[in-house]
């Protein structure tokens, strides 16, 4: 494996608090201490570039298998490497659902190839049914590293609170998509902006119920729990009184939470239908005020590719977005350009906290740790759906300019992305 050097490049390790100008060496897969450069050394020039670890997102649809007309594993990966994340947790509805060994095996198979780390997640009921578990230790015993049934709530209670107590054991996160199936089913945020459409509205108590009932089990079992996509003040104010009160409850929340909001859905336009849907200006802000505050601890992009045909139709088509190559960027503008983070709690969101929740490595460039990394500058650029990486454009984002931009990504000693 080549040895490579970034030279004079600002180092930013917010998890050893280093922001300073240097080089960075790598070797054999890993960043290493400094060594004579020789006629196998690419040289890197990082001047002006600000070198930071690779970015892991928690949240990611990688369609593979069964619907790799949308996204598969190589091309999620690859868009994945020109956003900066070298590590993403693969959620389980694929067709089949990640819910026997075989099909964990099939995908850590196919990411052997990819531009970025793959861990995968495995259902905690077959099917995604709600009411028959799986067997846990199968899955993992194949390679899972977290559970969840996200893209639908775990209906059985007493599955959901079996499932805590065996990820506990076996030192796995599980990822809760909360939501309360009885409220949920609309299209779009429940409210004025529904009324005016004309189109069944999604109310932010869905979410909030399914909130409530996460934290509840969280509590009174002692056990972790990481809730997935807020988007609601309440779930918000809900999760922040219990760290208050020490429950072992984490959260993420989405790019398109941070810059977005139901006004979006005037345009007519599917690609800015997800679940849960963009919600108010109120809404919005409290997601800021809860990055910033640390309530919520990561931002991850709920990545959900669809193909044109699919979102051409915007009552009908299938909820969700893209987000891996802009959610860097699109955070940086509305959070560091803002002044609301500092560049290396943005770091922390999007690198540090996510490896600390999915127990894994990265977050840092410690000499010895595999070599993931991102180099970017503060630079703008228009989002343009057709020069992203992945294969299907259904981005919320275009159209829009955003403040920085990656330029290199490198995922275990590797460069993977180059801008060109």
């Amino acid at each position: 494996m080549e040895k490579i050097v970034i030279k004079n490049v600002r180092i930013l390790d917010p998890a050893n608090y280093v922001d300073e100008v240097g080089d960075i060496y790598i070797k054999d897969g890993r960043f290493s201490a400094p060594e004579p450069e020789d006629e196998n050394t690419v040289m890197i020039d990082g001047t002006g570039l600000t070198a930071a670890p690779g970015l892991i997102d928690l949240h990611v649809h990688l369609r593979d298998p069964g619907q790799t007309e949308k996204e598969d594993i190589i091309s999620g990966c690859r868009a994945a490497a020109a956003g900066g994340v070298t590590q993403l947790l693969a959620m389980p509805n694929t067709k089949p659902a990640v819910d026997s060994p075989e099909t964990v095996r099939y995908i850590a198979e196919k990411a052997k190839n990819a531009d970025a780390g793959v861990h995968i997640v495995g259902a905690i009921t077959k099917g995604l049914g709600g009411h028959e578990p799986t067997d846990i230790k199968a899955l993992y015993e194949a390679g899972i590293s977290a559970l969840s049934d996200d893209g639908v709530p775990v209906l059985d209670t007493s599955i959901m609170v079996s499932a805590m107590k065996t990820a506990a054991d076996i030192d796995i996160p599980v990822t809760a998509h909360c939501e309360d199936p009885y409220l949920a089913g609309g299209k779009v945020n429940e409210g004025m902006i529904s009324e005016l459409l004309g189109v069944k509205g999604m109310p932010g108590a869905a979410e909030d119920a399914g909130t409530a009932r996460e934290i509840a089990l969280a509590e009174s079992y002692g056990l972790p729990i990481h809730i997935c996509h807020v988007s609601t003040a309440v779930s918000a104010a809900m999760i922040r009184a219990a760290k208050c009160r020490g429950v072992r409850v984490t959260a993420e929340t989405a790019p398109h939470y941070l810059m977005l909001t139901e006004q979006e859905l005037l345009r007519g336009d599917a690609d800015y239908r997800m679940n849960p849907p963009l919600r108010t200006e109120t809404d919005r802000l409290a997601m800021i005020e809860a990055l910033r505050d640390g309530t919520i601890d990561a931002i991850a992009t709920d990545h959900a590719p669809h193909t044109p045909k699919e979102k051409s139709d915007f009552v009908n088509a299938p909820n969700g977005s893209i987000g891996m190559e802009t959610s860097f960027a699109a955070s940086y503008t509305v959070l560091v350009e803002e002044g609301i983070l500092s560049e290396a709690d943005l770091i922390r969101k999007m690198s540090v906290n996510p490896a600390n929740i999915l127990r894994t490595y990265g977050g840092t460039l410690n000499v010895g740790a595999p070599a993931d990394l991102m180099l970017y500058k503060k630079e703008k650029w228009t989002v343009d759906p057709e020069k992203l990486h992945g294969k299907s454009k259904n981005t919320p984002f275009k159209g829009l300019e955003l403040s920085a931009k990656v330029k290199l990504t490198i995922f275990r000693g590797r460069i993977v992305f180059r801008d060109e």
